[in-house]
């Protein structure tokens, strides 16, 4: 049976299904199997003590939440990936006759690009702690053709007997594939059973549902002019027409435009008294900030990065250090994670290939940190001038004098002095 007849039916197969185009498979839905399942997919995701459903699509809602994703998506899919080849202990070049570098850094499948393909994988993980793709290899060599994004929703992993894992996938028609361990490219990274990941979503639920609540709060209070509800007392007894009157004068008052900010003129000794907090009683600004600072520290993003600047400097060595504990702390994790990921799933066993993102590139906006960096690297003879120059995809020098390596500079200090010559003879004693 050939290879797409397997996973999307062809007209050979005796049960043969209407042929899906690989872009399906990528497509979103919901793998329902408990009744559980379905009652939390039809009421809109996980409800929050606040009373909002928290999933993913709710929490893109967020802006600290779609700026999280955003930022560590992007800084992931746009970070040179390369494919190296060890060819001896201290030896590397770059890989690119093998397949893979083909597929990591030309085109994973028929639709996506490069840095497609990463920004939505990373998104998966960043938003529901796993993303899959399908393995495609080719007939003879079993290398890497294709890379096939699955839907995490549609992905059930588990674990047989031998301890190696399969993975059901669900397709959009309802038919099951079973998937093995080797047809599945599977990133993940905080896990606390070592096949799944785990999301901020999951242990940020209640912090998301907060900042929701808050916003839609928000929102009623503006659509209202800012003005939460009122209880309007009257001494007497209104008859049906007050009635209609006073809600008539009610609506004009509060619909905004030229009425907003005038007072409110009551007759007939009618008193106004307030029903519940004010925002600002309530102190709801000061909440969304606590909120979104939450929302950074599950995601691990610096608030600077964000643009959100309150309580520090927005210049020196606070950012600076900041972004190096962005660096170190948060992105790197994320980049090993893929390297390691790429390296096993997608190389064969034994393989001297492996992947390796060019971190240097974090500088490349940074010119003068890169100038520094290279001064250094041929000032110890680390670097030649030509190695500069493909550093920044600059053509050889002509001269041909590129490929030399400077000496170090003398650094031997403390080493003992010849001894000054004076043209006298060492004294000499008995």
């Amino acid at each position: 049976m050939a290879f797409w007849d397997r996973w999307f039916g062809g007209a050979s197969s005796p049960a043969a299904l209407p042929r899906v185009e690989p872009r399906a498979m990528s497509s979103g839905g919901v793998v329902i199997n408990t009744p559980s399942q379905l009652e939390e997919y039809l009421q809109g995701g996980t409800e929050s003590i606040s009373g909002e459903r928290v999933n993913a699509n709710a929490a893109m809602k967020i802006a600290a939440v779609y700026a999280c994703v955003r930022i560590i998506s992007g800084a992931v899919a746009t970070l040179p990936l390369h494919i190296k080849r060890r060819i001896d202990e201290r030896t590397r070049e770059d890989a690119s006759d093998s397949e893979l570098w083909k597929v990591i850094r030309r085109r994973p499948n028929k639709w996506q690009k490069p840095n497609q393909f990463r920004r939505m994988m990373q998104a998966h993980i960043l938003l529901r702690g796993n993303a899959y793709a399908m393995i495609v290899r080719t007939a003879v060599k079993k290398e890497v053709q294709a890379l096939i994004p699955l839907h995490p929703d549609r992905v059930t992993p588990r674990q047989r007997a031998d301890m190696l894992m399969e993975y059901v996938w669900s397709r959009p028609d309802g038919r099951q594939v079973v998937l093995q361990q080797h047809e599945v490219f599977h990133l993940f990274g905080l896990s606390l059973d070592g096949i799944t990941g785990v999301t901020p979503i999951t242990y940020a639920r209640e912090t998301m549902g907060l900042s929701l609540a808050m916003e839609r709060h928000g929102a009623k209070t503006f659509k209202n002019g800012a003005v939460v509800g009122h209880v309007l007392t009257h001494p007497g007894k209104l008859g049906g027409e007050g009635v209609t009157n006073l809600k008539a004068s009610l609506e004009s008052y509060r619909s905004g435009g030229e009425n907003e900010g005038r007072d409110l003129v009551l007759e007939e000794g009618m008193k106004v008294e307030k029903l519940g907090m004010s925002s600002a009683d309530a102190q709801w600004v000061e909440s969304r900030k606590l909120s979104r600072t939450d929302i950074f520290m599950f995601f691990g993003l610096p608030p600077h990065m964000a643009g959100d600047t309150e309580k520090s400097t927005s210049w020196g060595t606070g950012i600076e250090a900041q972004q190096q504990g962005f660096l170190a702390f948060t992105l790197e994790d994320h980049l090993v994670m893929w390297e390691e990921g790429i390296t096993v799933d997608l190389t064969p066993e034994g393989s001297d290939l492996y992947a390796k993102f060019n971190r240097n590139a974090l500088v490349r906006a940074d010119l003068k940190t890169r100038t520094a960096h290279y001064v250094a690297m041929l000032q110890w003879g680390v670097y030649s001038p030509d190695k500069v120059l493909g550093l920044e995809d600059e053509n050889p020098r002509e001269d041909g004098q590129g490929g030399i390596y400077y000496d170090p500079p003398n650094t031997a200090g403390g080493q003992d002095k010849p001894e000054q010559e004076t043209g006298d003879e060492p004294s000499q004693t008995a």
